[in-house]
């Protein structure tokens, strides 16, 4: 782990079990604190370690948790990260458990910004993406998240239109990029043609204004740590926070 930085999370087996999936939260302690956080499991069980519903393969989760930024005038301005991993194989499952977190971040105070990323395993157009984005309901509510991606003023490697790579790497996102040249080219360009991202980064607050945004392709002698391209993003503070210049330290 970087220096000077934490991580809050447990495994979505339980607290117990340290070698299974998490869906970690790192954070920067110089730059923020901890003010609480939790997790809970995407079922009809959610507090039950370990629980799976609706058709799901394996336990998921969403880990959540709340920070204050250290170093800003007037002091006190909080959000919120919620960090998810969603089941790969049943939509239900994957649209309940979309309605339990939202309701999560719904029933916290308007004036909180929010957060919510991690692996959908689904694309935006997807019933699940559709009404997390306040395009559709279910269970008779509608959601009011906003995508990072297209908020962005700036979007970097937006060639790589899929997050998931198999491992692949650029390789597979350029066979994906021709792929879409020729959809543009046969007038067959649509909304999903754009963005086929399994990997999302939603926020929630009128406070927070995506100002870039970036598919991450790094990787060490075409090695990836995942799977998954990383999603990558950047907000600026409302206009009403200003950050405290840094005391300048004198060489003794």
């Amino acid at each position: 782990m970087k220096k000077g930085y934490d991580q809050f999370g447990i495994s979505r087996k339980g607290p117990q079990d340290t070698t299974d999936q998490h869906c970690t939260i790192f954070y920067d302690k110089e730059k923020v604190e901890l003010l609480e956080g939790g997790t809970f499991w995407l079922s009809e069980s959610p507090s039950v370690p370990g629980s799976m519903s609706w058709g799901s393969e394996v336990p998921c989760i969403a880990t959540w948790a709340t920070f204050q930024l250290k170093g800003v005038e007037p002091p006190g301005f909080s959000f919120q990260i919620v960090n998810t991993n969603m089941d790969e194989f049943s939509p239900r499952a994957r649209r309940r458990s979309a309605l339990l977190t939202w309701q999560h971040i719904a029933s916290l105070p308007p004036s909180l910004p929010v957060v919510y990323c991690g692996g959908f395993n689904t694309q935006k157009e997807s019933t699940t993406g559709r009404f997390l984005l306040g395009r559709s309901r279910e269970h008779g509510v509608v959601g009011d998240m906003r995508d990072a991606w297209p908020s962005a003023r700036v979007r970097k490697n937006v060639s790589l239109i899929h997050t998931y790579h198999g491992f692949k790497g650029d390789k597979q996102g350029t066979l994906e990029f021709l792929k879409l040249i020729f959809r543009a080219l046969c007038l067959c360009w649509d909304r999903q043609t754009q963005d086929l991202h399994i990997d999302w980064i939603l926020f929630r607050g009128r406070s927070l204004i995506p100002v870039s945004c970036e598919v991450v392709n790094d990787n060490i002698d075409g090695y990836y740590p995942s799977s998954h391209f990383p999603i990558f993003a950047e907000f600026m503070l409302p206009r009403t926070v200003r950050m405290l210049e840094s005391p300048v330290q004198e060489d003794s």
